[in-house]
């Protein structure tokens, strides 16, 4: 029996634009993607017995074809044949439903791993054309750190690394349906663009400040008006300490970039303490491929 034990990285959007929606119903994007060190445990097992079969900490995740790790293992086993089993346990600690991808990082982790335990010798090329098949951010989880993305999320182009910062990661009790923020976002008659290329620049110039006056993201007035804690969340983090504070991807999860760690940690003390958030998480950017 073979195993093999991967971290898969939750992400932020320090920057997320949506340029317009497409005929096939996916929308085209511009988003800056960051890596943060806060993860799930994911160990592949070869078990000797047909099948894929999916064990997780959390009594409520499916563990059948509805769970995206599962997908990424059927994937790979219909493809190449594979007649071995393999059990997947997921050890989640990123939040769920949070606008992070913790479900495209485990999709990534399993076709990581299975391409490492079964010798298929993909390169990240050939995984991330494959991961597309399960999510947009799939591509994007496989590679890790900072990196542009566009088209759905799948043109990829990496970035000069962010600045090593503390990041506040706060998730409001609260489940957002990534689907219907899109559909309400299309129906906005006004959009305001964040500042892409400022972003960038901070980030080619090293410089966290610019990086952080330039957060944006088009569907946070959405999901913020839908969810008034969103601004509560993103005003207690400023006030305390935060170099500003932004809800990442389709919410509800809100990050704060910091400079000082105990300022970050006052910042999650008082978050609780208002009962704004049940999950916080002080952490900071992950910029290295490392598993």
């Amino acid at each position: 029996m073979e195993k093999i034990q991967l971290k898969a990285m939750g992400k932020i959007n320090l920057g997320l634009d949506i340029l317009g929606k497409r005929e096939d119903g996916y929308h085209d994007v511009r988003m800056v993607m960051q890596t943060v060190y806060l993860y799930d445990n994911v160990t592949l097992v070869q078990t000797g017995r047909a099948g894929i079969e999916i064990r997780t900490n959390l009594f409520y995740l499916p563990v059948d074809e509805n769970n995206l790790a599962y997908k990424a293992a059927k994937l790979l086993t219909d493809e190449f044949g594979i007649t071995e089993g393999i059990q997947i346990v997921l050890d989640k600690r990123i939040p769920v439903s949070a606008g992070m991808a913790g479900g495209s990082a485990d999709a990534a982790a399993v076709l990581f791993g299975m391409n490492r335990l079964f010798g298929l010798g993909l390169s990240d090329a050939a995984l991330r054309e494959r991961g597309v098949k399960l999510g947009a951010d799939v591509p994007y989880c496989i590679m890790r750190g900072t990196y542009l993305a566009e088209g759905i999320g799948e043109v990829l182009t990496e970035l000069p690394q962010c600045q090593r910062c503390y990041v506040l990661l706060a998730k409001p009790s609260v489940n957002v349906s990534t689907r219907v923020v899109y559909e309400r976002f299309d129906r906005l008659s006004h959009v305001e663009h964040p500042d892409i290329d400022g972003i960038i620049g901070g980030l080619r110039g090293h410089d966290l400040l610019q990086v952080s006056s330039c957060l944006g993201n088009v569907l946070e007035k959405v999901t913020a008006e839908a969810y008034p804690v969103i601004e509560q969340i993103k005003d207690t983090m400023k006030k305390n300490g935060a170099l500003n504070a932004l809800m990442s991807g389709s919410g509800p999860t809100v990050f704060g970039l910091f400079d000082d760690k105990k300022a970050a940690k006052k910042a999650a003390f008082r978050i609780r303490e208002l009962q704004l958030a049940r999950q916080t998480y002080v952490t900071g950017v992950h910029n290295t491929r490392r598993r």
